[in-house]
């Protein structure tokens, strides 16, 4: 009876090893890092991030973002307060982290010793007749104004995070990147005094689920604002190559009607007319 009961046990235990094995191997699959490959870039201003999973690039983000941070400081006469502006770009020397998922993604950029903090939520969704697209489900900046580099005499400092509410942005179609020249900008709210952090992004492209090649942007989804601007770029010259073919065609009906309706001379038909000639 006790070596059965010591079988039990054993067994027990062995299968819970088992089971915590797995997980672990499971976890060490499934490990994710991320990767700063703004030197890739010929833009100063931009940075290129990606979070990998197995070796195999599985989020990527190319984009130029400023901030723009009220803060408040003291007034001369030590008693009012007065709002000043951070204004600051994103570095391309940032460090990455982030998670792949396949509904849910996230990347977390962080520069200054985590000073600043930016995290940009992912989620794909099915709408209307079944189309599934991918969006910005949130964005959450965390910041310090102790931080002296571009917080000049904040009053009260410290960490503040800013976030987004209800948040639906850049939505682009699965299996596709997003990719925008003009500016996007979004207003975060922050936890200092409810002050409005505006996040500003240009020279975008975005991919945060099924990306088929390592390093490398699915097909193309252009914004609407890229759209409309290449449209008022190109149509001048549309108007312009229609204008002067309508005035080579007008030329050209111009000049046979005039052939047509020349009065021709008629030549006598009797030879001795030629003679009086």
């Amino acid at each position: 009876m006790g070596r059965l009961d010591f079988s039990t046990t054993e067994s027990a235990r062995l299968l819970l090893l088992a089971v915590f094995g797995v997980l672990a191997l499971s976890v060490v699959l499934a490990e994710q890092e991320g990767e700063n490959l703004s030197g890739l870039s010929n833009n100063p201003d931009k940075a290129i991030f990606a979070v990998r999973e197995n070796g195999t690039t599985c989020l990527m983000v190319e984009f130029a973002v400023r901030f723009l941070v009220p803060y408040d400081v003291l007034a001369l006469n030590g008693i009012d307060l007065i709002t000043e502006q951070a204004a600051f770009t994103l570095p391309r020397g940032a460090e990455i982290e982030g998670t792949c998922g396949s509904t849910e993604s996230e990347i977390q950029i962080s520069w200054k010793n985590n000073a600043y903090t930016l995290r940009i939520y992912f989620s794909k969704e099915l709408r209307e007749k079944d189309i599934e697209v991918w969006k910005i489900s949130k964005v959450q900046f965390v910041y310090d104004s102790s931080e002296t580099s571009h917080f000049i005499n904040a009053y009260n400092p410290g960490k503040h995070t800013a976030s987004t509410h209800h948040l639906s942005a850049l939505v682009t179609p699965a299996g596709q990147s997003y990719v925008c020249a003009a500016q996007q900008t979004l207003t975060l709210i922050s936890s200092d005094h409810q002050k409005g952090i505006t996040v500003s992004m240009y020279d975008v492209q975005i991919q945060p689920f099924d990306i088929a090649s390592d390093f490398m942007f699915s097909e193309a989804y252009k914004c609407i604002t890229d759209q409309r601007e290449r449209l008022e770029e190109t149509l001048p010259l549309i108007l312009s190559f229609i204008l002067a073919l309508i005035i080579v065609i007008t030329v050209v009906v111009y000049h046979f009607h005039l052939k047509l309706t020349a009065v021709q001379p008629v030549l006598p038909r009797d030879r001795s007319m030629y003679k009086n000639m």
